[in-house]
């Protein structure tokens, strides 16, 4: 069996990826790293290394000593924390890629996942419906890391032949892994105060409608991309990946339906213009044509799960 390397398996999507890659092919054939050790869960579910991915001889080393035949590059700064260390964003969301670009260059590996954003697109996007191709012009750091970073995984692709696959992922919502510095963290941290009975404050307006998706979806579009035939993928930047769209104000009034009585006030901080730079709605059918991409949760399935999930952790 060919064996995985998930960069960044203690972060939130990472987390959940690993656990489904190891049930699905086996622990001892992913193997998870991040810059720092992780939770139990990780560490004793199977092979773990403590892994700097901008430090190329290292990430090569341990390519090398597992026989990885494919990557997934899930190590980023987020757009809220990019905002406050934009030159260190860079440097971990760009050097990183350019490490395991080059090795697959280098045919170390032979498959690189890499997830790019909604980030990449700007406020000259049209909102509704953002089509697979647009106008991009991102104004926060993490969206620009992101755009060059789909443009080099295209390039590597033509000039070199490296089978790189990518998806701009909507606002992801999990209960397993805290927030990590995004913007629409909202989604997830609303829950942990409806489930404790309080008052939530959202730092987004009640009107910011923005493209959300359950974790798990996300995690099977991921694996669904990966496992399809490479002549099917025929975008090498990144597919546009819809869910569910909906407002702050939206969402506490489907949380109101299972949790009688929750309240919500706003107070908009640095985040909001950088949500209202974003899409409201993605069009994702070119995922869908090449490769049958379908969500499987809507609001009220999403909100139900997540609300059982938080409840779950006490």
């Amino acid at each position: 069996m060919a064996k995985t390397l998930i960069i960044g398996a203690c972060g939130q999507i990472g987390s959940e990826l690993s656990a489904k890659l190891r049930e699905k092919h086996g622990k001892d054939n992913i193997i998870a790293s991040d810059i720092r050790e992780g939770s139990e869960d990780i560490m004793n579910a199977g092979p773990f290394e403590v892994l700097d991915a901008t430090d190329f001889h290292a990430l090569q080393d341990t390519i090398l000593h597992y026989d990885i035949d494919t990557v997934y590059l899930m190590a980023a700064m987020l757009s809220g924390t990019a905002e406050k260390f934009p030159m260190k964003a860079w440097q971990l969301n760009m050097e990183t890629l350019f490490n395991v670009l080059n090795l697959a260059k280098e045919n170390k590996i032979s498959k690189v996942f890499w997830p790019s954003s909604i980030a990449v697109f700007g406020p000259t996007t049209p909102k509704m419906d953002t089509p697979q191709q647009t106008v991009m012009e991102p104004s926060t750091v993490y969206g620009i890391s992101k755009q060059a970073g789909e443009r080099w995984c295209e390039y590597y692709f033509k000039r070199y032949g490296v089978d790189v696959r990518s998806i701009r992922y909507p606002g992801l919502i999990s209960y397993k892994t805290p927030p990590g510095g995004g913007t629409t963290d909202y989604a997830i941290e609303i829950f942990h105060s409806a489930a404790k009975g309080e008052k939530y404050t959202s730092f987004l307006s009640e009107e910011t409608a923005l493209p959300m998706m359950y974790m798990d979806d996300a995690i099977k579009a991921t694996i669904q991309l990966m496992e399809a035939d490479a002549d099917d993928v025929k975008v090498r930047s990144s597919y546009n990946l819809g869910g569910i769209s909906f407002t702050p104000k939206v969402l506490a009034d489907a949380i109101r339906k299972e949790v009688p009585g929750f309240e919500i006030d706003y107070e908009p901080d640095f985040r909001q213009p950088i949500a209202d730079s974003w899409p409201s709605k993605i069009d994702d059918t070119e995922a869908q044509k090449d490769w049958n991409w379908q969500h499987e949760y809507d609001l009220e399935a999403m909100v139900s799960a997540m609300l059982k999930g938080v409840k779950s952790l006490k």
